[in-house]
């Protein structure tokens, strides 16, 4: 039996493995590898304390993803298959690593979030 996501370092571990994947990805691969240079050491804190907050309501993160993803838009097009490769390949690193309230609480946050955005970047909401 899996243990269920407890704390940042169980965030971090989500995190990490999920970037991997998603960085090996065909479909959104290029986005984090060949299309946009990321600073990994700076992207990743922001991403723990992100999800940290989503699963945890630690209030430590402040940004405003939704505008860093439009501008990610206009240089490079997302499309519906880029939406649902993400929350696949995110829900796919969740159940891989854990199970339990909070692992589940990730997968339903990580789904709404890809809905909104692709609602409010694709059909411009």
């Amino acid at each position: 039996m899996k243990k269920d996501l407890a704390d940042n370092k169980d965030v971090e571990l989500l995190v990490n493995s999920f970037y991997e994947k998603a960085k090996a990805d065909s479909v959104i691969g290029p986005f984090f590898t060949t299309i946009f240079s990321i600073n990994w050491k700076k992207h990743l804190p922001v991403m723990y304390k992100f999800w940290g907050n989503a699963i945890f309501f630690t209030g430590g993160y402040s940004g405003n993803p939704l505008e860093v993803h439009r501008k990610i838009h206009k240089k490079a097009v997302f499309s519906q298959q880029h939406f649902n490769r993400w929350n696949k390949l995110f829900a796919e690193t969740v159940d891989e690593l854990f199970e339990g309230p909070k692992a589940e609480l990730a997968k339903q946050r990580a789904a709404s979030i890809a809905v909104v955005m692709r609602m409010k970047i694709l059909q411009g909401n």
